[in-house]
């Protein structure tokens, strides 16, 4: 950062922060230390000529683990040092929820919530063991989901939480926080990425607490997937290796193209995100032929190499740089990401798993294959039927009528049968009736200004509907 300029700026910001009494002191040094990397080049593209597809060595297929330990007691001890954390910083905005996006109901009545609950429950109720569950709350969901837990107190799981970090979002133009500009409610402020587990995790007294209890790894997901479960096999395997940090990747599909995808670089293995790859490379990207993984973001971290990485300042995880506009004010938003730690560990490996590892719930479509008879609910775990032939689910591309989950309801008497649909797409003012078959390859398309009623009992393959 040699120009005078940007030492004047940062000079002007620090004095901002500082009178931010809204954070923490390490808040306030954690978002300055983003800003200098950043201004400095913190976010940078990638040296594409020295990237290289991992070796089998270091991404291991799922199906060469060992098999898990076949007694109770043996598995009892391997659970004893886990701990399961879950990413619940999102809101549901994006589906038309207001609060956390965890409680958004779906299935059977169950939120995510309910089934994460239930599922680390069911562990520690078949093995006798004691797996906590962890949440990491951003400040838009903690209130909501503190009330929400109360309904959890006598289930057999001992549930915590901890909040993210809170960062001022930075006005583009004179580059000071906004809520130095006025801007002192919730618009004014971020969570800066997941990246930030690692040291709200260590800052918050949580890790200290958990290696106090003899806990040895964290399973980290997101809390909208519903493939994101504790997996023995996995966990035993990483014990017995004593791997610092396991990443989940399963095989990259077209609709996964966006994905970040793991590779060795420098002798390491690292995330690459397409934030990081330079323009011109950004097609190859994207092809399944080159980068035929991507990461699940389920992740298996050693908590003692997180301790020492905090405690050494190592964690300098790559910036995503996320431009925002509020009130007609051009923002900045410094993120990062909790898969892009895995560079500074060591012993590290990926697991190519199978894709039922992978079932996140983005948008309604998503929903609509949760709640059909593709899926069962068991114990919380979201479970496939084995009535579907084709590996993979359907494709379906529903229009802005289905987008928010209200009308997405609304619009179905019952979730259509879809086990043996291929593909599906819905545009217009569309609407089913109950017990719907849906086979094959199915279009529908209502006219403008025409209310397009499918009848109950319907059975629909390989049809393209156009109009009444």
């Amino acid at each position: 950062m040699a120009s005078i300029a940007a030492e004047e700026k940062l000079e002007k910001l620090r004095s901002a922060v500082a009178s931010l009494d809204q954070i923490s002191e390490n808040e306030k040094s954690g978002f300055i230390d983003l800003v200098i990397r950043y201004l400095s080049g913190g976010a940078d593209k990638i040296d594409w000529s020295k990237i290289e597809t991992p070796t089998g060595e270091v991404l291991l297929p799922y199906a060469s683990l060992a098999p898990p330990p076949e007694d109770l007691e043996t598995t009892r001890k391997l659970l004893d040092k886990l701990v399961v954390l879950k990413l619940n910083g999102g809101l549901g905005t994006t589906m038309g929820c207001t609060g956390p996006k965890s409680v958004i109901e779906v299935r059977n009545g169950f939120t995510f919530l309910d089934l994460i609950v239930m599922q680390v429950e069911s562990l520690n109720n078949k093995y006798g063991c004691n797996v906590p569950l962890i949440l990491m709350n951003s400040f838009n969901t903690h209130e909501d989901t503190q009330k929400i837990l109360e309904k959890y107190s006598k289930a057999n799981i001992e549930i915590h939480t901890f909040n993210q970090s809170k960062y001022p979002r930075l006005g583009v133009e004179d580059f000071l926080p906004l809520p130095c500009e006025g801007k002192t409610g919730k618009d004014g402020w971020y969570p800066p990425g997941h990246g930030d587990m690692f040291r709200s995790l260590l800052d918050t007294g949580k890790l200290g607490l958990f290696l106090s209890q003899g806990k040895e790894y964290v399973f980290i997901s997101n809390s909208d997937n519903l493939g994101g479960v504790v997996d023995i096999k996995i966990l035993n395997h990483l014990l017995h290796s004593q791997n610092e940090y396991c990443m989940e990747v399963t095989p990259k599909t077209l609709a996964d193209v966006k994905g970040g995808t793991l590779i060795s670089f420098e002798g390491r293995l690292q995330l690459l995100e397409v934030a990081q790859v330079p323009d011109e490379n950004v097609n190859e990207f994207k092809s399944i032929e080159r980068f035929k993984i991507f990461n699940t973001n389920n992740l298996w971290v050693n908590l003692k190499a997180i301790k020492r990485l905090v405690e050494a300042d190592a964690l300098k995880m790559e910036i995503i740089p996320n431009p925002k506009e509020v009130d007609g004010v051009q923002v900045l938003q410094l993120e990062t990401a909790v898969a892009a730690g895995i560079r500074f560990f060591d012993n590290t490996i990926g697991i190519n798993v199978p894709r039922s590892r992978f079932l996140p719930v983005k948008a309604t479509s998503d929903l609509l294959l949760v709640q059909s008879d593709l899926y069962t609910v068991d114990d919380g775990f979201v479970i496939r039927s084995e009535a579907r032939i084709s590996p993979s689910n359907p494709l379906v591309e529903l229009g802005p009528e289905f987008k928010k989950v209200a009308n997405f309801l609304d619009r179905f008497k019952s979730i259509p049968s879809i086990v043996e649909l291929d593909r599906l797409k819905i545009h217009g003012d569309v609407w089913f009736g109950a017990d719907v078959v849906l086979k094959g390859k199915v279009s529908i398309t209502a006219k403008p200004g025409v209310k397009l009623e499918i009848p109950d009992g319907a059975v629909l393959e390989d049809k393209e509907i156009n109009g009444p």
